[in-house]
């Protein structure tokens, strides 16, 4: 069998947690996926996976394995496409998902802005309000709105985002403007569903303060609860480029801005490692200094980041 395929076959099998879940990723068969590894222990003379009928788990020696195996290849991928000119010409459909809204309304200008610079590459764009995986889900770039956990994934910082509390002028003169947090209690609350794990909003950026909300009014989209906010139904918490164009129009007004968290950071996100494919790379740069400098992003909703 040939090593640097047993190779891979152990790296999927150790990163998909199984050896189905990785024979179905690699297009294998079971028993030949069984067979890659057990060639590779033979070879190497060591058991890399300790395996039960409910679990799979590496062993010490296969811990070791396992990241040098990723790291070597890493180095011959690099080597071909290298060698194939991947890494000197954009080539190829290029892969971007960002969150809905967001990639409808500045993403999608920057892509085809893109596209128009580099004939030879091709785009697919998946607007997604969910956290996707770049690796496992085969994308190339991502464009998050969120403080990022530690991973391998290169990301670049393009600027910040408020989350604000804004309600329509007719509802604030109905019912009056809070004053503090603890007044949203009095008020209509309108709520994305699953958009916080817990029903309760935050504030505060020195002294954290987390306020308990009772919606009554629950929506499973922010476009619906924005158009809720616009009819003079109640008050709404969304990031603020969800909204900025109501508020500039003055069909929404800001509540609680004293109160407000730190802003969310924005970053553009993608793998690669050390050397990122032409296409991604030049997508990143272009995309970049796009959204650190484009205009449209006005103190409402964007703290822009000097290039």
């Amino acid at each position: 069998m040939d090593r640097w395929q047993a190779m891979r076959v152990f790296v999927k099998v150790a990163e998909s947690g199984g050896f189905a879940e990785a024979a179905r990723r690699l297009f294998m068969s079971p028993p030949a996926v069984t067979r890659a590894i057990a060639f590779l222990e033979d070879a190497i003379g060591a058991q890399l996976l300790l395996r039960t009928t409910r679990s799979l788990k590496l062993t010490e020696a296969g811990e070791r394995y396992l990241h040098d195996c990723q790291r070597i290849l890493a180095d011959l991928a690099y080597a071909e496409a290298a060698a194939a000119g991947s890494y000197a010409t954009p080539t190829g459909t290029l892969i971007v998902t960002a969150p809905v809204m967001f990639g409808q309304l500045h993403v999608l200008p920057v892509v085809l802005d893109y596209l128009s610079h580099y004939p030879n590459v091709g785009a697919q764009t998946l607007f997604l309000d969910r956290v996707t995986n770049l690796v496992e889900e085969g994308m190339d770039v991502a464009v998050r709105i969120s403080h990022l956990p530690e991973s391998e994934l290169t990301a670049i910082r393009v600027g910040r985002m408020r989350r604000i509390i804004c309600a329509s002028p007719a509802y604030l003169a109905k019912h009056g403007e809070p004053a503090s947090p603890s007044d949203l209690a009095n008020h209509s609350v309108i709520a994305r569903i699953g958009a916080w794990p817990r029903l309760e909003w935050r504030f505060g950026r020195d002294q954290k303060i987390n306020i308990g909300i009772q919606p009554r009014l629950t929506c499973n989209q922010n476009e619906s609860g924005i158009a809720a906010a616009i009819s003079g139904w109640g008050l709404v918490r969304v990031l603020a480029y969800q909204v900025d164009t109501a508020l500039r129009e003055g069909r929404l007004r800001p509540v609680l801005v004293e109160f407000e968290e730190e802003p969310l950071p924005i970053h553009i996100v993608h793998a690669g490692g050390r050397a990122p494919s032409a296409k991604v790379r030049s997508f990143v740069d272009f995309a970049v200094e796009r959204l650190r400098t484009n205009p449209i992003f006005g103190d409402l909703a964007l703290e822009r980041l000097p290039p």
